[in-house]
């Protein structure tokens, strides 16, 4: 197997496994922080059992996270040095401030709330989980404004054939920043809130400290719902800055070979053929590409061939279109996954208002807690469909993949730390699996194995 391949499918393998625990971790730290203000608040002891429980899975989550971000980082150096040298002046910055700033900011506090329950006043101890939260989203910010670069170069200037930054202004305002920001984070608040809705579900499905769980449930549901709200409108806003920046691209991922015409369908469903570059069937919505394209009913959007064309001339021979299968279809899966989910939380609202929890079937707590799965699902396909539609760039429209990676590894050393690192991670999901399922068995009241006072906090005198 080529290099290029094995260090494109060992990073891939790697940040899809690191990013399981980047949205949870965000998500959760502002769940936790909604159950300590509703402690703070109301004074309720089961408020605070509930704040410690969502509190193990989060410590758990971030503490494995970081060491799956570290394994991540060690291949800019191994596999991709080219890279490395090409780019490093632009991501030296930013990496920097989120390792420095945003891990530290949410370390400290991360320490300050494990230990400062008989040692802060409530509200201090409420506020340390905020700014942990705060920090997480800090966070993200400088990881995914070194993504946007690679996305949409600016800020740069080129200097003995590398990249070096000469605008931070203009790199910390990148449009792909902020289109892509808002999307990740509520993608992520999808994610802890199906989390935290399958979690209940399973306690409800059990009849286990049911008043407590109905709060929970109605909490996450809620998130879920306004979470994916803000991922449709943020999605809209990624399209359209995707048909500027990116729009082979935009292309792939709707399996447009040659122009769509005016107005664009969008395609449902398409049997993708590469090798005779069309495609053999394609269910479409006619004007519907134009309306997310353009947010009107109008608008062309180019095809591939033409937009190879057009690559051509601007960068050379080569071949520019990307895996269309791959691109194409992960789309629709992010795309499919996300509304199933979503679905899920409107049902439970629905209960909820009905006041139906206690009645439900167990077919559709099967369903929310098999249902923790579509953000995740959800999430990777929409990484894929970024960075493999990005293909056969790196940093778009200035260094390819091939150029990029360390040309002194060679494919047996990268196939051996492929196997390595995959070795690790299984054991770490293992461990993962492991904590969560006795956390979750235990319950928020495994000290003295009774919800107190077995007070419903749902009631209507509380809301």
């Amino acid at each position: 197997m080529e290099a290029v391949f094995l260090s494109r499918l060992q990073f891939a393998s790697t940040t899809i496994f690191h990013y399981f625990f980047v949205p949870l971790s965000i998500s959760m730290a502002l769940f936790v922080a909604i159950m300590e203000t509703m402690y703070v608040r109301t004074g309720k002891e089961e408020y605070k059992k509930l704040t410690k429980f969502w509190g193990h899975f989060f410590l758990i989550n971030f503490a494995v996270g970081v060491v799956t971000g570290i394994l991540q980082e060690f291949q800019f150096g191994m596999n991709w040095s080219n890279y490395s040298r090409f780019v490093g002046d632009v991501f030296g910055a930013p990496l920097a401030i989120e390792a420095l700033l945003a891990f530290f900011l949410e370390s400290t506090f991360i320490g300050l709330w494990i230990f400062g329950w008989d040692r802060l006043s409530k509200t201090l101890h409420m506020m340390c989980m905020w700014i942990v939260f705060m920090g997480t989203v800090f966070s993200a910010i400088w990881i995914l404004l070194a993504n946007s670069f690679m996305q949409h170069p600016v800020g740069y200037a080129m200097n003995n054939g590398r990249a070096e930054m000469n605008d931070f202004f203009a790199l910390v305002t990148n449009g792909q920043l902020i289109v892509e920001l808002p999307h990740t984070v509520f993608g992520a608040l999808m994610t802890g809130a199906a989390f935290v809705a399958g979690v209940s579900a399973l306690k409800l499905m059990k009849r286990q400290d049911v008043a407590v769980f109905k709060t929970t449930f109605f909490i996450s549901s809620l998130l879920g719902v306004v979470a994916f709200l803000g991922v449709a409108l943020s999605g809209h806003a990624q399209a359209q800055y995707l048909i500027e920046t990116q729009p082979m691209k935009m292309a792939a991922s709707e399996g447009q070979w040659g122009k769509s015409g005016d107005p664009a369908a969008w395609s449902v469903f398409a049997i993708i053929d590469p090798k005779n570059q069309e495609n053999k069937f394609d269910i479409q919505i006619p004007a519907a590409l134009s309306f997310l394209a353009y947010s009107k009913f109008s608008g062309e959007v180019k095809g591939m061939l033409e937009l190879q064309e057009e690559y051509t001339k601007a960068y050379g021979e080569g071949d520019y279109i990307p895996p269309v299968r791959t691109t194409y279809w992960s789309f629709r899966i992010m795309i499919g996954a996300g509304t199933l989910s979503f679905a899920l939380f409107m049902y439970g609202l629905y209960l909820v208002w009905k006041r139906k929890i206690e009645s439900a079937k167990k077919w559709y707590w099967y369903l929310v807690i098999y249902g923790i799965s579509l953000p995740y699902v959800a999430n990777t396909a929409g990484w894929v469909m970024t960075e493999i539609g990005r293909q056969p760039w790196t940093v778009f429209g200035l260094f390819k993949t091939e150029d990029s990676i360390s040309p002194s590894v060679s494919s047996g050393q990268i196939l051996f730390s492929l196997i390595a690192f995959s070795t690790i991670y299984t054991i770490l999901a293992i461990v993962l699996v492991s904590l969560f399922v006795r956390e979750i068995k235990k319950g928020p009241f495994h000290e003295d194995h009774v919800a107190p006072g077995g007070s419903d906090p749902f009631s209507k005198e509380d809301y």
